[in-house]
Formats: structure tokens, C-alpha cells, sequence
């Protein structure tokens, strides 16, 4: 029998059986990269993570025979559902046995959750903050974890979800390219050189991670702006902003970040980041001295680039932005010893992006899908 408990946030006990149950389900598979542990008791901790300021989640594990099996998270996001007008609730961090009877009493317990709270519908998996991956996946089992910024899972459990009666909501595709074959037509890196010499939006660089935290408040605010007809919009707090640059700081080479300017106001941004899964994989999750210092010198060492973030405002698309954003993109993935670029979870309703990403020779190596079902 199965016998799914709320997860107490005060009981040590619940917490570690939550954050420690992948590592049983993954042993041995190598595309699996772990999540930060201290990241996962945060996303529990309304005291520590910024989601808690407007909005509410509760994390449950399936136990049978004593023994954790299952585990997820539900979430009501009530600054989305005011700024969409919908009745929806999310979930997060799901994990399972290869079982449909553990997806069905998660998924009784997650209804029943959402009903109480006059939601109507369950989507998900969706992120409790920026930065972090959206979906399931479906696609690209082969192929490794892109660090965690999205999730990975063996191929039952899509089965699993579509067996207990969950349906598409949107597929997130991420592209790889071999980068001594990327090149943008010259068209384009004809319109962005032209912008370039008229000297109306300009290219920053940084240096230096305290460089990128003095204008991270302004990179957030133009992020929300940028994607504001996203199907996953809503605005990000100041507090879930700073959290996102801090996290992102973790994992950055600010070489790699850069954004568009027009006179002192950024108006667009691109965000690349190393391949650092390796050294993710290597500390199991813990984040400590040693463990830092080896995911600064894997950033050093890495093969792979992630491009995970680029939009230019409405506006400037008419005036060539969206000419100089790829044509940095070329630039910054070719400017180190990377020898692959991952674009990394590009929603399918960025029709356009995925057709340029298919000319320049992407392939599109994993798909992650958000599930929906009515409550």
C-alpha cells in the first residue's frame, strides 16, 4: 500500500527523504546531474525562497513499505493566476518509481490539494523560480543533463504521466550545434554591423562577477519586459531577480553574458553560460568549498556552451537587434574552446527562434514537456 505524507518543513526526516530520493532512482545513470542540495530544501523553505512571498507550495513523498518512492511538489503561483486570470495549480519536482499506482495516489493527493484552493486545473512540471527547467522529458534520454537548468528522467515516467490521463501543454526543445560549423548568413551580420556603426545600440561586456551584479536588478527588469507575451509570463519579484543573478553568478564566466544597449538603457541581453555538469555530477549535490573551486576550473575546462536566455525588446526588433543579438551569440559561443552550443529549453511557440536555430544548423537533441490536467 502507498501512503502519501505531507512533507513536514520542520522534520529533517521528510525534508532529507525528499532531497535525497533521485540520487537512488539515478544511481548509475550517467546523463543524470543533481540538483544542488541546499537549492532543494530552499524550494521547501517559505522563509528562504522568494516564491513564498507571493504565492504557496507543499511537497509530499509516497512511502510503501517504509521506504520513499515518490515525491513531488505542488504549487499555486497567485501572481501568475492574477496576471493571467486563470485558476491553475503547478507541480515541481516530481520523481517515481517506474509504477502508475505511485503517479495516480501523488496526483489524487495533488488534486485534492488544488481543489481546497479553487484551482481547477494541474500543470506542470513548472519552475519555482527564474532560471530553473520546465517539463518532462521525452526526448533525448540519451543525452546528458544541460547542468540545472532543466530535469532529467528515464523514459517511463512520460508514459506514466500520459497512462494516469495528463496531455501536452507546450514541448521546451533544446538545439545542439557543433560550433566550427556555425555561421550566420552574411545578411544578418551585414544588418548587425550596420547597427553597430550607426552607434545607436551598442554591446556590453563584463569582466568581473561584481560587474554583473551592479546591473542585474536592470537585466531582471528588462527580462520581464522582453517576455511578457510568454505563455509562462508573469513578472518576477525584485527578491526572485536577485535570487536568479546569485544562482546564475554560481555557474557564470561574465565573459559569456552580454547585453544591448541603447544610449545608458539596456535593452536587450544574451546569456551563455559553461558546461559545467561534469563537476555537478562529481560533488553529488553538495556545495562547499572544494566543490566551488572545481566548478570554476570545469568552467575553465568545459566543452559545451549553453546559451539559455536571449530577447531584445519589442521595439528594437525593426531597428536590428534581433541582427546584433545573433550576431553576438556567433561571437561569444566562438570566443572560448567550446566545441558544441546548446540552446537550451526554447519554447515552441518562439516559432522563429527554433526556424533560425534549424538554418544555422542546430539539431534538436531533447524535448521537455509540460503537462496539464483538469482537476
Amino acid at each position: 500500500m502507498i501512503k502519501i505524507e505531507a512533507v513536514n518543513r520542520q522534520n529533517n526526516s521528510f525534508v532529507g527523504e525528499f532531497v535525497e530520493l533521485p540520487y537512488r532512482l539515478y544511481q548509475g545513470v550517467p546523463q543524470w546531474v543533481p540538483f544542488m542540495k541546499v537549492d532543494v530544501r530552499n524550494m521547501l523553505d517559505p522563509k528562504k525562497h522568494p516564491f513564498y512571498e507571493h504565492s504557496d507550495a507543499q511537497a509530499f513523498i509516497a512511502v510503501r513499505n517504509g521506504q520513499t518512492v515518490g515525491r513531488f511538489a505542488m504549487m499555486e503561483n497567485k501572481l501568475y493566476n492574477q496576471v493571467q486570470n486563470k485558476r491553475i495549480a503547478n507541480f515541481n519536482l516530481l520523481e517515481s518509481e517506474n509504477d502508475i499506482e505511485i503517479i495516480k495516489s501523488l496526483f489524487e493527493a495533488g488534486k485534492e490539494w488544488a481543489a481546497k484552493r479553487g484551482l481547477n486545473r494541474i500543470v506542470g512540471p513548472k519552475p519555482f523560480g527564474l532560471g530553473d527547467g520546465y517539463g518532462i522529458l521525452v526526448e533525448g534520454f540519451d543525452k546528458r543533463q544541460m547542468m540545472i537548468m532543466m530535469n532529467y528522467n528515464l523514459p517511463y515516467l512520460p508514459r506514466l504521466m500520459e497512462e494516469y490521463g495528463f496531455e501536452k501543454e507546450v514541448d521546451f526543445v533544446s538545439c545542439q550545434i557543433e560550433i566550427a560549423k556555425f555561421s550566420l548568413p552574411e545578411k544578418v551580420k551585414r544588418v548587425a554591423e550596420r547597427v553597430l556603426e550607426k552607434g545607436t545600440i551598442s554591446v556590453r561586456g563584463f569582466r568581473t562577477r561584481s560587474e554583473l551584479r551592479r546591473v542585474g536588478k536592470d537585466i531582471g527588469e528588462i527580462y520581464n519586459k522582453v517576455f511578457v507575451k510568454n505563455w509562462e509570463y508573469y513578472p518576477y519579484t525584485k527578491r526572485e531577480i536577485e535570487t536568479a543573478i546569485e544562482n546564475v553568478i554560481l555557474f557564470a564566466d561574465p565573459k559569456l553574458i552580454k547585453v544591448l544597449m541603447d544610449g545608458e538603457k539596456i535593452i536587450g541581453f544574451l546569456f551563455a553560460f559553461p558546461d559545467v555538469s561534469r563537476a555537478l555530477q562529481r560533488h553529488k549535490g553538495q556545495l562547499n568549498p572544494i566543490s566551488i573551486l572545481d566548478l570554476l576550473g570545469e568552467s575553465r575546462r568545459a566543452d559545451m556552451v549553453s546559451v539559455n536566455g536571449m530577447g531584445v525588446m519589442e521595439e528594437y526588433h525593426g531597428r536590428g537587434g534581433n541582427a546584433l543579438l545573433y550576431y553576438e551569440m556567433e561571437k561569444t559561443v566562438k570566443s572560448k574552446h567550446f566545441k558544441y552550443a546548446e540552446f537550451t529549453q526554447v519554447a515552441e511557440s518562439a516559432e522563429q527562434m527554433r526556424k533560425d536555430l534549424i538554418t544555422l544548423g542546430g539539431a534538436e537533441v531533447k524535448n521537455h514537456r509540460v503537462y496539464r490536467i483538469d482537476v
